[in-house]
């Protein structure tokens, strides 16, 4: 899958053009527990038949992520697509049958990974407060595997933040 969404990825932005192109992709397992789907966000338009052309192997789906706040820009358009793609981040956590140890659950186009900012506490309240400070809220969504009673891994957790910031 990931072979094909890095040749999917590929045509697309040399049907744009050939320029860098910032995306951003979460795969989705079906139903069925065998075939993926993705999930893809990129900042700009892109035609309905480009991506027709480049992603050959079944059915597409073209979502607009509207409702942007005026004055928001692209930062607040990037909020939105990475709430958006979250809840497809999210799904994995907690399915052990989804889950592929070892691999990313989301993967973003190269040269445009986010700047890190690394916070360090001597609790997780801790370090979600520091968060929150930062972001100006409290996480809208927490998760944390000590919730789960099958948790194999280290222990994890996740908050996302949803405030217009």
């Amino acid at each position: 899958m990931r072979a094909h969404v890095g040749l999917f990825f590929r045509q697309l932005r040399q049907g744009l053009g050939g320029d860098p192109l910032p995306y951003a992709w979460v795969p989705e397992l079906h139903k069925d527990g065998k075939h993926f789907h993705v999930h893809f966000a990129v900042g700009r338009y892109v035609p309905r038949r480009l991506i027709e052309s480049a992603w050959s192997r079944g059915y597409v789906h073209i979502k607009l992520l509207g409702n942007v706040p005026v004055g928001a820009g692209t930062l607040g358009e990037s909020r939105l697509a990475a709430r958006y793609l979250s809840k497809y981040v999210a799904k994995s956590f907690t399915d052990p049958a989804t889950r592929a140890v070892g691999m990313h659950r989301y993967d973003l186009a190269q040269g445009f990974q986010p700047e890190v900012t690394r916070l360090y506490g001597r609790s997780p309240g801790e370090v979600i407060e520091q968060a929150s400070q930062i972001f100006g809220a409290p996480p809208a969504v927490r998760w944390n595997s000590d919730e789960l009673e099958v948790w194999a891994g280290p222990p994890a957790i996740w908050a996302q933040w949803d405030g217009e910031l």
